[in-house]
Protein backbone atom coordinates (compact mmCIF):
# COMPACT_ATOMS: atom_id res chain seq x y z
CA UNK A 1 0.00 0.00 0.00
CA UNK A 2 1.13 3.40 -1.06
CA UNK A 3 0.46 6.66 1.36
CA UNK A 4 -1.20 9.42 -0.66
CA UNK A 5 -0.17 13.10 -0.84
CA UNK A 6 -2.59 15.87 -0.17
CA UNK A 7 -3.19 16.03 -3.83
CA UNK A 8 -4.16 12.33 -3.90
CA UNK A 9 -1.33 11.51 -5.92
CA UNK A 10 1.09 8.18 -4.82
CA UNK A 11 4.44 9.32 -2.48
CA UNK A 12 7.26 7.06 -2.67
CA UNK A 13 7.45 5.35 1.28
CA UNK A 14 11.63 6.63 2.55
CA UNK A 15 13.38 3.45 3.75
CA UNK A 16 15.87 4.08 6.35
CA UNK A 17 19.01 2.19 6.82
CA UNK A 18 19.90 1.12 10.48
CA UNK A 19 22.82 0.53 11.99
CA UNK A 20 23.87 -1.48 15.65
CA UNK A 21 24.45 2.47 17.02
CA UNK A 22 21.50 3.82 16.07
CA UNK A 23 19.81 1.43 17.83
CA UNK A 24 16.81 1.76 19.53
CA UNK A 25 14.91 2.69 16.97
CA UNK A 26 12.55 5.85 16.96
CA UNK A 27 10.18 7.36 14.83
CA UNK A 28 10.61 10.48 13.68
CA UNK A 29 14.46 10.34 13.40
CA UNK A 30 16.44 13.10 13.72
CA UNK A 31 16.88 13.46 9.98
CA UNK A 32 13.35 14.39 9.39
CA UNK A 33 12.02 17.93 9.08
CA UNK A 34 10.18 19.45 12.39
CA UNK A 35 6.71 20.30 10.44
CA UNK A 36 6.20 16.62 9.42
CA UNK A 37 6.56 15.11 13.16
CA UNK A 38 4.28 13.42 14.81
CA UNK A 39 4.47 11.68 18.41
CA UNK A 40 7.73 10.20 18.89
CA UNK A 41 7.53 5.89 18.99
CA UNK A 42 10.25 3.03 19.38
CA UNK A 43 10.65 0.47 16.70
CA UNK A 44 11.22 -3.25 17.83
CA UNK A 45 13.70 -4.47 15.08
CA UNK A 46 14.39 -7.63 16.58
CA UNK A 47 12.02 -9.80 14.94
CA UNK A 48 12.56 -10.12 11.21
CA UNK A 49 14.93 -6.70 10.97
CA UNK A 50 12.30 -4.16 9.79
CA UNK A 51 9.77 -1.97 11.16
CA UNK A 52 7.33 0.28 9.42
CA UNK A 53 6.01 3.60 11.56
CA UNK A 54 2.27 3.59 11.91
CA UNK A 55 2.48 7.07 11.32
CA UNK A 56 4.19 8.04 8.43
CA UNK A 57 4.66 4.63 7.02
CA UNK A 58 8.60 5.15 6.80
CA UNK A 59 10.49 2.03 6.82
CA UNK A 60 13.28 0.98 8.95
CA UNK A 61 15.51 -1.99 8.57
CA UNK A 62 18.52 -3.06 9.74
CA UNK A 63 21.79 -2.78 7.51
CA UNK A 64 22.88 -6.51 5.90
CA UNK A 65 24.88 -8.33 8.40
CA UNK A 66 24.23 -6.12 11.79
CA UNK A 67 24.21 -8.05 14.68
CA UNK A 68 22.00 -7.11 17.60
CA UNK A 69 23.15 -7.32 20.88
CA UNK A 70 20.69 -8.45 23.65
CA UNK A 71 21.01 -8.37 27.29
Amino acid sequence: MQATNAAGTAKATAIVELDGKDLPAHCPNVAMPLWSSHPRIFLDLSHGGSATCPYCGTVYQLKPGTVLHGH
